[in-house]
């Protein structure tokens, strides 16, 4: 998501002095570090690794064994063929009385090298079967037999999270050759014919000169860490930038779009809190079953480890990440001030009415914010560098107090206004709600932790999630479950309360105490006020599109994502009037430690079909056709990213290494000077079943989004909510005099109907549309269809 603006900006910190010296090391220390850490983080796993290291067979199964050993030797069978008495004899002689013992120690020896021997073949068999990814290409209901047994093996087992992480394969490291060809078919429609002859000479001296030596340290860091790319891209992209956080770095999720389980905030906040810390709680005993891509596929689940108990802890060079094993309270912001809320009692969980009452005193406590407090988190909005600096003095005068922000399991801001969709100005309200979620005030958000969970005064939840610890799909797979579970499994009494019983043993909420000294002041204005003019810049729009949505798609018999990707173009070159390199995310989670990869989706077969879509002269059937091959080669380029066969990844770590190596190469130079001018991204449904959208429409998930990639560049998520609505996300800068978000979002929605009506099922949306009116008032079609259609929902909510 808001990766690409940190891809765009990487290069800038490796240029840094401070960088620079660091890439001083030689390449090769830094490649056996990468191994070290992976080694390290191996040690640390230790008790997963022992579970997960013998699946997926189990420790039970080892004790089947012996015994089965045990019994055949009591028969008078001997399964070693004499292995055991060779054991035996090499055994110490404790005496005769001992003999029985000896035994046992020899049937429990070769029962554990034969169920060691046992299950080193199953993780190699499955390693072998992770690796193929012919899957990808196979045409729907057609499964080739490496597919099927894939199946096979993973169906009917309850594996735990990381169940599948030791016999996930390491990301490949793709050809350099075809990683170029690659790269040079993907700009060939960006380019002017003298600019592409330029980089095509540039291309060919790298691949004669420097690729090969580069390769070889890549697949020598392959061969020894767990994966040759994220580790780089986590520290480069992101832990290295300097840029702010806000809107550089985090994104966004929101609530349910047209209901609100309860008005009541304190609620709301009591069973979010107790649902996130019931997510936790599975995550800690690996009761989170692993994402299976098309329900066969292991991905990787790493990430998971940093949802909770996590910091970004801001250096002067690069920053870290700071992870606690656990922590039994939250931080909690409202006007100004900030409280430590214990989240347990008795080693136990408190409930959420419990919960709901702690936030209540809150709410209801009437002490002013100290001077500077109340602006005092703008610090985590300011350039990294500086914040690295002031925080040094922080943690001098006011170590408690930071410890217990740092230390939470995660942040809560508990907002004075309201916020979400309204009757009023629907529109209107929807954008500010995403302004809310992405900047905020600029003061009000801790951006350092891991997740902040904003709650508003009417009830209305929000995420506010920095990017460097995870991707989007981790963050998005908690947030399902928490909204699935505060509205349908805890639920809310008839008066909107949480449910159980108040605790007036409770201790009240510890109010924070900074002792800021007078040098800090002035840090704290600066930070503000470089916070604001970041936030006043950015224009986020956010709209429903609800005339089709995935089922119209899928009877075209084509892939959803391509389908809106394709769309964007069309949108982009009508707002534009030129294509431009487009970043799509896409991840690479197939493989151990694997993150993203980008998709570049303006291609040449999806510029020949913007181009006959404005020509007059072109019949739909033409246009038809057209938009079938550029579907097509999309799904390529993504099947190819998902099993390591992208392009950016390969020539980030290519250049990473060129700078290692102090080697100056002009194309790798001129790849990582491009800009993305339109950064995209799905955010994906994954755990449907944990909605009821039958009966209960309006509760699904709205999605999320980020800022752009670029300064005269848009940022735009969607998001398939059901079968028959998709909502857009939409972000530019204001300062931008050719951008203009809400401009992209009627350019996105005419796309939408001119596509969907070059197939004969879908030339009724454009008339229906065009036919209600609706074409004056653009991007009211979602808003209109739940204003005036009755909800099936007997659940106590508020609309609106």
């Amino acid at each position: 998501m808001a990766e690409a603006h940190q891809a765009v900006g990487f290069r800038t910190s490796l240029t840094s002095d401070g960088a620079e010296v660091e890439l001083s090391a030689p390449v090769l220390q830094e490649i056996y570090l990468s191994g070290l850490r992976s080694w390290k983080r191996h040690l640390s796993r230790f008790w997963n690794d022992f579970l997960t290291g013998v699946f997926p067979a189990s420790p039970l199964s080892w004790l089947f064994l012996f015994s089965a050993i045990q019994l055949a030797w009591f028969l008078q069978l001997d399964p070693s063929l004499g292995l055991m008495e060779k054991i035996k004899e090499l055994l110490p002689d404790w005496g005769g009385q001992h003999h029985g013992l000896r035994g046992v120690l020899a049937a429990a020896l070769f029962a554990s090298c034969l169920w060691g021997t046992l299950i080193f073949t199953l993780h190699v068999a499955l390693r072998l079967l992770l690796s193929y990814h012919g899957w990808l290409l196979e045409p729907h209901g057609a499964m080739s037999s490496p597919t099927k047994a894939l199946v096979r093996i993973f169906s009917g087992r309850h594996p735990m999270l990381f169940s599948y992480q030791r016999s996930l394969p390491r990301q490949p490291v793709p050809s350099v050759q075809d990683t170029v060809r690659k790269y040079l078919e993907s700009v060939r429609p960006v380019l002017s014919d003298e600019d592409f002859d330029w980089t095509a000479v540039l291309a060919q001296e790298f691949l004669r000169l420097q690729a090969s030596l580069l390769q070889w340290y890549l697949r020598l860091k392959s061969w020894w860490a767990s994966n040759y790319v994220s580790d780089w891209w986590e520290e480069f992209v992101y832990l290295r930038s300097r840029n702010p956080l806000m809107v550089n770095s985090n994104y966004y999720m929101m609530d349910f779009l047209y209901v609100t389980p309860t008005p009541l905030q304190a609620a709301r906040a009591g069973n979010a809190v107790h649902a996130l810390l019931l997510y936790r709680h599975r995550l800690n005993r690996q009761e989170i079953p692993p994402t299976l891509l098309m329900g066969m596929r292991p991905l990787c689940s790493a990430q998971y480890e940093n949802i909770f108990n996590t910091t970004r802890i801001p250096g002067v060079q690069k920053d870290y990440i700071r992870h606690l094993h656990d922590s039994q309270h939250v931080a909690v912001f409202h006007r100004g001030r900030f409280f430590r809320v214990g989240t347990h009692s008795r080693n136990s969980l408190l409930s959420p009415r419990a919960l709901e009452q702690q936030f209540q005193r809150i709410l209801d406590d009437p002490s002013p914010a100290c001077p500077h407090e109340e602006h005092l988190a703008a610090l985590t909005a300011a350039p990294r560098g500086t914040w690295a600096q002031v925080r040094r003095s922080l943690k001098t005068q006011a170590a408690e107090a930071l410890e217990a922000v740092e230390g939470a399991a995660f942040f809560v801001s508990l907002d004075a206004e309201p916020a979400g969709l309204t009757r009023e100005d629907p529109a209107a309200s929807l954008d500010a709600y995403a302004h809310a979620l992405l900047a905020g005030r600029g003061h009000d958000r801790w951006f350092d932790k891991s997740f902040t969970l904003i709650v508003f005064s009417n009830g209305k939840l929000g995420l506010s999630v920095e990017h460097s610890w995870a991707d989007c799909p981790i963050s998005g797979h908690m947030w399902e479950f928490t909204l699935a579970t505060e509205c349908f499994q805890l639920g809310y009494s008839t008066d909107g309360h949480c449910k159980g019983h108040l605790d007036p043993t409770l201790p009240r909420p510890q109010r924070l105490q900074w002792d800021l000294p007078d040098q800090i002041h002035s840090s704290i204005s600066l930070a503000l006020r470089g916070a604001k003019i970041l936030s006043e810049n950015v224009d986020c729009h956010v709209f429903p599109f609800s005339l089709f949505g995935k089922s119209f798609i899928r009877r075209c018999h084509l892939s959803s994502d391509s389908f809106i990707q394709i769309a964007l173009q069309l949108a982009h070159f009508r707002d534009r009037g030129q294509f431009c390199l487009t970043y799509e995310s896409a991840m690479t989670r197939l493989f151990l430690e694997g993150r993203t990869e980008t998709v570049r989706s303006c291609t040449r077969e999806a510029c020949n079909f913007v181009r006959a879509m404005e020509d007059k002269e072109k019949t739909d059937p033409q246009c038809l056709a057209l938009f079938r091959v550029a579907v097509d080669k999309h799904q390529a380029l993504l099947k190819a990213a998902m099993s390591g066969q992208g392009v950016d990844r390969h020539l980030f770590a290519l250049y990473v290494v060129s700078r290692f190596l102090h080697l100056q190469s002009p194309f790798l130079t001129q790849v990582h000077s491009e800009q993305w001018q339109l950064s995209t991204s799905q955010i994906p449904v994954q755990q449907m079943h944990l909605f009821d959208v039958h009966n209960y429409p309006d509760y699904v998930s709205s999605g999320g989004g980020f800022g752009p990639a670029d300064d005269h560049g848009y940022g735009v998520s969607y998001i398939f909510m059901g079968d028959d609505m998709i909502t857009f996300h939409i972000s530019s800068k204001k300062s931008s005099t050719k951008t203009d978000s809400h401009r992209l979002g009627q350019h996105i929605e005419d796309a939408l109907l001119d596509v969907a009506s070059l197939f004969q099922a879908g030339q009724h949306f454009k008339r229906r549309f065009r036919g209600s009116g609706k074409e004056d008032s653009r991007h009211r079609c979602g808003f209109l269809s739940r204003q005036t259609g009755a909800s099936k929902t007997s659940m106590t909510s508020t609309y609106f």
